[in-house]
C-alpha cells in the first residue's frame, strides 16, 4: 500500500486523471491524500467531485477555502465571486449528494507521524489541540448549525487564537487558520492580505511554519494553499501547491519514501 499526497486541484479534473495514472494509483490498495481546494477556478469541478466521491475510502481530503466557499454559495448563490466556476455544480441533478459528501470531509487529518491540512496551523496549537478544534468545527459544518455559521464564516477578525473565544468567532479563527493561513507574527497574529512569495513577507510576519517554538513541529505537516511558495519540503513539512491552475504543475508525493511526481499543466 502507498499513500500519495496531491496538491491543490481546483477543478482540474483532466490533470488529476493524468497524475493518478502517472503515479500508478490503485484504489483497491493505495490511498490519496488531497490538501483541499478541490473545486473552483478550474474548468471541471463537477466531474472532479464526482470522481472523488466514487473513489470512496481510498480518498482522504481536507476542506480548503474554495471548498467551504462552494458550501456557502450553495446556500446563497449571490455570494459567488468573479472568477468562480461553481455554477455547473449548483445546476447538477446530483448537487445535494455532492454537497453532502463535501460537508462530511475533514478540516484536519492525523495519521501516524503525518498531519494533513489545507493552509496551516497557528504556532501555539499542538497536533492534539488542532485535531480537537478541527473536529469541533467539522461537527458544525456537517450538522444543522452550518447555515447559521455560514452566514458568519467570512471575515478576518479575530486574527489570533484565544482560548476564551466562543461561537462564530471561535469557529471562524479555526477555519481561517486551517484554510487561509500563510503568514503570521511569532505570537500567531494572522495576516490574510499577503499572498506573495516568502522573499516579500511584510515586516513582523513570517511563514506560519517558521514561527519560533511552533507546538506542532513534531509531526510532518502536509499542506497546500500557498502557490507562490510552491513545492517546499523539510524534515517535518511538505508543501504541495505548485500552481496547476496557473500553468505550473500538479504535484504528488509518495509519503513512504518522499518520491515526487510532477505533471506539467498548460
Amino acid at each position: 500500500m502507498a499513500t500519495f499526497a496531491i496538491g491543490d486541484l481546483q477543478g482540474c479534473h483532466r490533470q488529476f486523471q493524468q497524475l493518478v495514472e502517472l503515479i500508478g494509483f490503485n484504489p483497491g490498495r493505495d490511498k490519496l491524500w488531497l490538501v483541499g481546494d478541490i473545486v473552483n477556478r478550474g474548468p471541471d469541478s463537477l466531474p472532479l467531485l464526482r470522481s472523488l466521491m466514487q473513489l470512496g475510502e481510498a480518498v482522504i481530503t481536507v476542506l480548503g477555502n474554495h471548498d467551504l466557499h462552494l458550501l456557502r454559495v450553495a446556500l446563497e448563490p449571490s455570494r459567488q465571486c468573479p472568477g468562480d466556476t461553481l455554477q455547473p455544480i449548483l445546476d447538477a441533478p446530483d448537487k445535494q449528494v455532492l454537497l453532502e459528501w463535501l460537508r462530511r470531509q475533514r478540516l484536519f487529518h492525523v495519521e501516524d507521524e503525518y498531519a494533513l491540512v489545507h493552509a496551516g496551523l497557528l504556532p501555539g496549537w499542538t497536533i492534539e489541540q488542532a485535531l480537537e478544534l478541527a473536529q469541533e468545527v467539522e461537527a458544525v459544518i456537517g450538522g444543522d448549525r452550518f447555515p447559521d455559521f455560514a452566514q458568519n464564516m467570512y471575515g478576518n477578525q479575530p486574527d489570533c487564537w484565544q482560548d476564551g473565544l466562543q461561537g462564530y468567532e471561535r469557529w471562524r479563527v479555526i477555519v481561517n487558520a486551517m484554510t487561509r493561513l500563510r503568514v503570521c507574527s511569532p505570537a500567531g497574529k494572522m495576516n490574510f492580505s499577503y499572498k506573495g512569495d516568502p522573499a516579500t513577507i511584510p515586516a513582523g510576519f513570517l511563514p506560519w511554519f517558521d514561527a519560533p517554538g511552533r507546538a506542532s513541529r513534531d509531526a510532518t505537516i502536509v499542506f497546500g494553499h500557498w502557490s507562490a511558495l510552491g513545492l517546499h519540503m523539510q524534515r517535518n513539512l511538505i508543501a504541495l501547491d505548485t500552481g496547476c491552475l496557473w500553468g505550473g504543475c500538479l504535484t504528488a508525493v509518495r509519503l513512504e519514501d518522499r518520491k515526487l511526481f510532477h505533471l506539467p499543466c498548460a
